[in-house]
């Protein structure tokens, strides 16, 4: 009987099943290094883990460089690391992108295949989605292992100028009912950016400052930095607390709960992030998610 493959078949597919496994354990190796990577940075952290001003184990720093905005932060959550795993679908990103005051609207696009995350970013009160700002974040794609968790969303361009937006999500287990998570954030900028930010932050945001401090005022108060650093460092800790909310309540018919939860956290840091009040925000809110379910 005459064998259906000839030997070059044969060892081609043994070569395409080989380079498959390949790629397989190359993928497991990067992830079992950037856990191990991940839980090295708890350990490192845990100093200023437990001692911060944030009343939570949360560490934020952040960086400004001439055409460039980062903010990062690592906090221990109360969650399962099985929890987390919620937040390899793209939709569930719309949920939290939603609590922001800034998002007026959020769908994937794209299928499966190539989904983008599609958010509208406008002012902080209640407003027409066509007076909004697209933009769409392309889904960088979810790894997921045992121990690890890792993803990333990329946007060419954004509100103001801006450009290459970077959102980025890890964690890790620390335990049965704890993980360590890491967010970044970052943009890009150039002079139409950075001059819309000037003009921004000498009129409706000249009061306005982020997290770190650096020294005290005339008053003995502490002194916060401000400017551009102070806005990543704002828009780092809102979406942080977003990912928080949205754990504590991930259900659609949690919704009012994860708005309020959302609210109430950030007033915990009203120097930086008041803007709004509760009863605005959340009839804002449960307007915007109204427009949601209309497709519009």
């Amino acid at each position: 009987m005459t064998h259906p493959f000839t030997p070059r078949q044969v060892f081609r597919g043994l070569s395409a099943v080989a380079l498959g496994l390949c790629l397989l354990c190359a993928g497991a190796g990067a992830a079992a290094q950037d856990a191990a990577a991940l839980k090295a940075r708890h350990q490192a952290l845990t100093a200023r883990l437990t001692d911060n001003p944030f009343q939570r184990r949360l560490v934020l720093d952040s960086t400004e460089s001439p055409d460039r905005l980062s903010g990062d932060i690592y906090a221990v959550v109360d969650h399962p690391f099985a929890e987390l795993k919620a937040l390899e679908r793209p939709a569930n990103w719309c949920e939290v992108l939603m609590l922001h005051l800034n998002t007026k609207h959020c769908a994937v696009k794209g299928g499966e295949a190539a989904p983008v995350v599609e958010v509208a970013i406008g002012r902080k009160f209640d407003q027409p989605l066509d007076k909004a700002q697209r933009v769409p974040f392309v889904w960088g794609g979810a790894a997921a292992t045992a121990d690890y968790l890792s993803v990333r969303l990329s946007a060419a361009s954004g509100p103001m100028s801006t450009r290459d937006y970077r959102i980025g999500f890890e964690a890790t287990p620390l335990g049965p009912k704890q993980s360590f998570v890491h967010l970044s954030y970052a943009y890009g900028y150039g002079t139409a950016a950075r001059l819309a930010m000037q003009a921004y932050l000498g009129t409706l945001g000249s009061d306005k400052v982020g997290f770190t401090p650096k020294g005290r005022d005339a008053q003995g108060a502490t002194d916060y930095v401000g400017g551009v650093r102070g806005v990543v460092e704002r828009n780092t800790m809102r979406y942080y607390l977003a990912i928080d909310a949205f754990l504590d309540a991930p259900q659609p018919e949690q919704l009012d709960r994860r708005l309020a939860a959302w609210f109430d956290a950030t007033e915990q840091y009203a120097r930086q992030l008041h803007e709004t009040e509760r009863s605005e925000y959340l009839t804002m809110k449960h307007s915007e998610y109204a427009r949601l379910k209309t497709g519009s």
